[in-house]
């Protein structure tokens, strides 16, 4: 029961920092703040994979796209990153 809050709240949590920064991206226009935020989605969607994986349909094995769409989120803040250095 525990695991299956702290899934979901995982998911919520980066879909509220998601929120966060695309508003604050909208008034500041710094586009670290984009990047950020598009990683967040993707983390977001990630967290809910896991909680479809694990709590939904456990015998489905879905660590591979949880994997994929983390590495892209990933792959997004670091190019955000490098961009908004030069």
């Amino acid at each position: 029961m525990i695991a299956k809050t702290v899934y979901l709240l995982c998911a919520l949590t980066s879909l509220a920092c998601m929120v966060l920064l695309m508003r604050h991206y909208v008034r500041t226009r710094l586009p670290l703040l984009f990047w950020s935020g598009l990683a967040f989605l993707l983390f977001a969607l990630a967290n809910s994979i896991l909680f479809v994986d694990f709590v939904l349909i456990p015998d489905r094995d879905l660590s591979l796209w949880r994997n994929g769409i983390t590495l892209a989120g990933v792959v997004l803040l670091l190019y955000g990153l490098i961009r908004s250095k030069t």
